[in-house]
């Protein structure tokens, strides 16, 4: 079945949703709390903003059965996730259809610090414990404002227990699991909190052989963070770390996926990654002023063997920001103005007998101000300038620029219960370390840009929440890897400027509580990704597919028995530029049945519940046929038990 006959059945389960959200309203009684979000660097209530965002709690996280973070996201918001070939349960993350740059357009924030890398490595944060996430907020479309390059297709904002800065007691959890593929994994967590002073500690080891031959891997994990706060003063520190250890079993042709997909094409790569993480941070009220801010120091080591040949490098960065908000009265009117600045440096050291040294620094300041009138409609101007340095000692010159983006937005409550919004900007990034090391000969590679519009809906009726966005980002100079292009040394493939292209598209989010037992969430998607001009135009660009949908319940039919589970489906996609080689499309479901008894759960979980044979991740197309394909999981049983005190 093609994406195109499956994209009504897509928008019509969407729709029944929102029909029945609708009809519910008079027969519920239950009232959902409002939501704070601080994607927007300080807290606030997300109804009037001119943005769209999805939230996930830690409840959810907990009742999807979700390991990792990259899992939640793809689990609870439908969010298309790519395997990443290191294994460990990483995913790589597309929220606006940019496909095997997406990470290079969206940035990922840890507690109020970049986490994004510099490079094409990507950004791992299934080594951050999942039961130390109090949030996940998602940020859609251009955050570049606040967040500075590469944020077009949006921004990640990951919240832990101690970074949430809300009161709490002592509190602690033990958590074991063993399942399929020889699964095993441990958690435990912890805080002490007293006198304005708290501590939370979270530990994970998970070892598991996945679902192919040379995939096993272990991750072992850690974060511990002390700090004090009275009411007006926040201050304290982090450290975490992670370690994996992981087989890397090699891609496969479709012939070879088709005869036996847990085999492996390289049955002696194996890599392991170290990452190290230390901060500090704090905040305080003084008067109509908030001050916050952060600095941080990270590490990151890789070792590994590629079919005989080593790639080892070295990673360290550093992030310091500073920012600050003033609220004011106008009349019947209140004006919030934030300020900021970002300072980030990173270095990558490439060992072994090719040796090379890369490195970015970047200084950025940016102002936002939101007024509100009495009415409530809202208007906000934001404005940011980045001085941006990148070298690599692979290439011929390095890169410099200062490049700035600009947001005009406005909100206006239609009802008392229905914002309706509309933003346009510009966004930016440069390339990345790899990429302008690896171009055509003689070209140098130019700023991307990217104009970008938004249209939005946010309706809270009582019982239910939901959202409705219209997006589309205009994109000169796209940067990304073409394999046509005339290479460095002779043969084809090189990173370029691609022509003109475009990301558009319709989102849709809900949640609605049908009943003090029943709650659904659904998440759907329409999406354009395509090239405007050049030899590509009309095309769409590689993996991106056109249409996902995410349909999710979490149901309490008795007191202590709860049952979680969704169906997720994502539309067919093509690996290549030509559109010739066709990635099937996938329906996946999975399923979670817990019992509570006083402090302790027991559960049962069944991810892939219908056995399905799929993948999510192939970079090539041979004669009409997709190739490098990376099997995904086939069914998977998950026992576990939690002890809470």
């Amino acid at each position: 079945m093609t994406a195109t006959s499956n994209l009504p059945r897509a928008v019509a389960a969407a729709l029944a949703l929102a029909a029945v959200s609708t009809l519910s309203i008079a027969q519920s009684r239950v009232t959902l709390p409002d939501t704070v979000i601080t994607a927007t660097r300080f807290p606030e209530d997300a109804q009037p903003l001119p943005i769209g965002v999805s939230v996930i709690t830690a409840d959810e996280i907990r009742a999807s059965g979700a390991s990792t973070i990259d899992e939640a996201l793809m689990r609870i918001l439908g969010i298309v996730g790519r395997q990443d070939s290191f294994g460990g349960g990483e995913y790589n993350l597309d929220l606006r259809g940019f496909g095997a740059s997406a990470d290079n357009n969206q940035v990922v924030i840890v507690d109020g610090v970049r986490f994004s890398e510099a490079d094409l490595s990507g950004t791992r944060v299934a080594g951050i414990p999942i039961e130390s996430v109090e949030r996940i907020e998602v940020l859609r479309g251009s955050g570049a404002v606040l967040y500075g390059e590469g944020a077009t297709g949006g921004v990640i904002v990951i919240t832990t227990r101690s970074g949430a800065g809300r009161e709490r007691g002592n509190s602690a959890s033990m958590y074991g699991s063993a399942g399929s593929f020889g699964l095993r994994n441990a958690r435990a967590n912890a805080t002490v909190a007293g006198g304005g002073f708290a501590l939370d500690a979270s530990a994970e080891k998970r070892d598991t052989d996945n679902d192919r031959a040379n995939f096993r891997s272990k991750v072992d994990a850690a974060s511990l963070a002390g700090q004090w706060a009275n009411e007006t003063v926040r201050l304290g520190v982090r450290y975490g770390h992670d370690n994996l250890d992981t087989g890397l079993p090699g891609a496969l042709t479709q012939a070879q996926f088709d005869a036996d997909p847990h085999q492996t094409t390289h049955p002696d790569d194996h890599a392991t990654v170290r990452n190290e993480r230390t901060g500090v941070f704090g905040e305080a009220k003084l008067g109509t002023w908030q001050l916050a801010g952060e600095a941080s120091h990270r590490t990151k080591q890789l070792r590994s063997l590629n079919s005989g040949y080593e790639y080892d490098y070295d990673i360290a960065s550093s992030s310091d920001s500073l920012r600050a908000k003033h609220e004011s009265r106008w009349g019947e009117g209140a004006n919030h103005l934030a300020v900021g600045t970002d300072h980030t440096r990173w270095t990558r050291d490439v060992l072994g007998n090719f040796p090379s040294t890369a490195a970015q620094s970047s200084r950025s300041w940016y102002a936002k101000d939101d007024f509100t009138f009495g009415s409530g409609t809202r208007v906000s101007a934001g404005w940011r300038t980045e001085s941006i340095e990148k070298d690599n000692s692979s290439a011929l010159s390095g890169l410099a620029g200062r490049l700035h983006a600009w947001e005009l937005a406005a909100s206006h409550p239609v009802t008392p219960n229905l914002t309706a919004y509309a933003r346009i900007g510009r966004s930016y990034r440069l390339a990345n370390v790899d990429e302008f090391g690896f171009t055509s000969p003689g070209v140098i590679l130019q700023p991307q840009t990217s104009r970008d519009a938004e249209l939005g809906a946010r309706w809270n009726y009582g019982p239910g929440k939901a959202e409705l966005r219209a997006y589309r980002s205009l994109l000169e100079n796209e940067i990304g890897y073409d394999p046509n292009a005339a290479g460095p040394y002779g043969f084809a493939g090189a990173n370029v400027n691609f022509d003109p292209t475009r990301r558009a598209g319709v989102e849709l989010d809900v949640r609605h509580t049908l009943s003090p037992a029943l709650v659904l969430r659904v998440n759907a998607a329409v999406r354009n990704a395509e090239f405007r001009e050049g030899p590509y135009a009309g095309k769409d660009v590689p993996l991106a597919p056109r249409e996902t949908l995410a349909v999710r319940g979490d149901w309490t039919p008795a007191a202590g028995h709860r049952v979680t589970g969704g169906v997720n489906w994502v539309s067919s996609q093509h690996p290549d530029f030509d559109n010739r080689c066709t990635m099937p499309a996938y329906t996946t479901a999975d399923v979670r049945y817990a019992y509570t008894l006083r402090q302790v759960e027991l559960s049962l979980g069944i991810a892939n519940l219908f056995d399905r044979r799929y993948y999510t991740q192939a970079f090539g197309c041979a004669a009409g046929v997709t190739d490098a394909i990376y099997p995904e999981a086939g069914r998977a049983f998950t026992a576990a038990a939690r002890v809470s005190f």
